[in-house]
């Protein structure tokens, strides 16, 4: 039996670059993608069976090309059985001093580009008969915070697109799994755009002392086997899901001053 393929975008560092690593040391064939190539090829080189993988440079904002990538990434090992949807950009800016220029990017490359992807792969997983997302979203995609106005609208909008897609194409045996991390030790905080567009270059003090990738894509790697529809990972941040449903009143003024950087 062939071996399972994985495609990941996102896979130069962070969760994404995690997950690569724990799928191909579960004996998984993965398919790293992001625009750095250079670091894509970092990551390869760590992966514990590096035989087994291959990179494919992708940048999501530039939808265009997506559907060629999609048939370059397929021809590399034939098929491709799980796409992980780990690519995208955060925000650390009030809306009032944000530019609608900043909005529009994290829309298009954290909504939009992953979009793009999945209606690429869609007829190969429907001809078929078998095919998986992961879509990486975050605890702003079930509740906004101040600071990610646009960052939690494009993760709302995914939960939007892909439980319409889970409840479409659910005779075709395509499984969903939406994945909300809270706060993971990444560089997403010093990567994250500002009011003008320029990356905050420093980490926040949470994301310092979140969760570790590894145990993180240990997470979502369980989740994906058991055909889980949404998973919550992080720490007591957490339960800002639960009492946003339970407690909407008391949830809305606590996040007013919740330290969320």
């Amino acid at each position: 039996m062939s071996k399972k393929v994985i495609w990941i975008t996102g896979a130069s560092s962070g969760i994404g670059e995690a997950c690569a690593k724990k799928y191909n040391q579960e004996g998984w064939k993965v398919i790293l993608s992001a625009r750095n190539e250079q670091e894509l090829q970092r990551a390869k080189s760590e992966c514990p069976n590096s035989q087994d993988t291959e990179i494919l440079s992708l940048d999501l904002s530039k939808t265009e090309e997506i559907p060629a990538k999609t048939s370059e990434a397929i021809n590399l090992f034939g098929h491709i059985d799980t796409v992980l949807h780990s690519g995208g950009i955060s925000q650390r800016s009030l809306i009032k001093d944000t530019s609608l220029e900043v909005d529009r990017r994290l829309m298009e490359v954290n909504f939009f580009g992953t979009v793009a992807l999945s209606k690429a792969i869609l007829p190969h997983f429907m001809q078929r008969k078998s095919g998986a997302f992961g879509v990486v979203s975050s605890l702003v995609g079930k509740f906004g915070t101040p600071f990610r106005s646009s960052y939690a609208a494009s993760k709302h909008a995914l939960h939007g697109f892909f439980d319409t897609l889970r409840a479409e194409l659910h005779k075709d045996n395509i499984q969903v799994t939406m994945i909300c991390p809270g706060f993971i030790k990444t560089n997403v905080s010093i990567n994250a755009l500002t009011e003008d567009g320029s990356p905050l270059n420093q980490m926040d003090d949470a994301q310092a002392n979140g969760m570790s990738p590894k145990d993180c894509a240990d997470k979502i790697y369980s989740a994906m086997r058991k055909k889980k529809r949404e998973v919550n990972i992080g720490g007591k941040e957490v339960f800002g899901v639960y009492a946003k449903r339970l407690f909407p009143g008391i949830f809305a003024k606590l996040i007013q001053t919740a330290k969320v950087r």
